[in-house]
């Protein structure tokens, strides 16, 4: 075999798939109809690696998470608040949202791990229904097959960031127009209402660095300011336990650059852990609050 004369693009194609597609890559869920969804050779092809390479990146991902959960179990708060979760050990939790918490290293596998490792005799199924830079018409669309098909026990929506963005092609409106995305909050609430014993947890989201965003390479859209503040208004104002409802969880005079990636849009490990933080909370709350909306009185 001729040896290849251009490793250092192949170098920089790899960094690229190993950021921007490989941790938000999940063919099953988004082919659910495709024969060859559950084959790690037909993933690891689609990237051009071998199976092999696949998993190794993979297990690099899970690991990442993991590691992220020991640093977080020895934050005394946390410690403390797991031990008032309102768990019973056998709870199948589904998570609702967009490629921030599709993340192979992101916030859900990073609680998974922290609730494993941190709680003693827990068996929690968990249901990653998120898809990459899904809006919530996508995931009004297919709430029923991705998330009500598994019973869950609780449900966290964590979307809205995908609504906001405006197309680089026709930049004088949003995506989704801020009535529709309302629409949608409120029929997933609406459908939730009627099938949960538990209130489900809204993630706001998360602020964006709209100057790394709009200047990256990869990616046709902006968000501004004014557009996502408009969503998470929206997403605060609902009927449940509101995770960081100030959406101040990346800084709170601004996003902090280091809990992103260079994109200024999907989180880093350290922005992951805020999300973490705020999600464990916010459960410890609805167990003392109830039903009412989580919202801090002092917000």
């Amino acid at each position: 075999m001729k040896p290849s004369t251009n490793t250092s693009q192949n170098t920089e194609e790899r960094g690229v798939l190993e950021q921007y597609m490989l941790p938000f890559l999940n063919v099953s869920s988004q082919y659910p109809l495709y024969p060859g969804k559950n084959s790690a050779i037909t993933e690891a092809a689609l990237l051009g690696w071998t199976e092999q390479e696949l998993q190794q990146a993979r297990a690099n991902l899970q690991e990442n998470a993991r590691q992220a959960a020991l640093e977080l179990l020895k934050e005394d708060d946390i410690i403390d608040q797991l031990d008032a979760l309102p768990f019973d050990g056998e709870e199948c939790i589904a998570i609702l949202g967009d490629s921030i918490s599709l993340d192979a290293q992101g916030w859900v596998y990073i609680l998974g791990h922290l609730l494993d490792i941190g709680k003693e005799q827990i068996n929690i199924r968990w249901v990653n229904a998120s898809q990459a830079y899904d809006t919530t018409t996508d995931a009004l669309r297919r709430l029923d097959r991705d998330v009500l098909v598994h019973n869950p026990d609780w449900v966290i929506i964590a979307l809205g960031t995908f609504d906001a963005q405006r197309l680089a092609i026709y930049p004088d409106r949003t995506l989704i127009p801020l009535s529709e995305t309302w629409e949608n909050i409120q029929a997933i609430q609406d459908i939730l209402d009627q099938t949960l014993e538990h209130p489900p947890l809204w993630v706001s989201p998360a602020a964006v660095i709209t100057d790394l965003l709009t200047e990256h390479a990869l990616y046709d859209f902006s968000i501004q300011p004014e557009d996502l503040t408009a969503v998470q208004d929206v997403v605060t104002g609902k009927i449940g336990g509101i995770v960081d409802p100030k959406a101040e969880r990346m800084g709170e005079n601004g996003p902090q650059a280091w809990h992103y990636i260079p994109d200024g849009l999907h989180h880093s490990l350290t922005g992951h852990m805020q999300t973490v933080r705020e999600v464990i909370k916010t459960l410890v709350e609805i167990d003392q609050k109830g039903f009412a909306n989580i919202m801090d009185e002092e917000a």
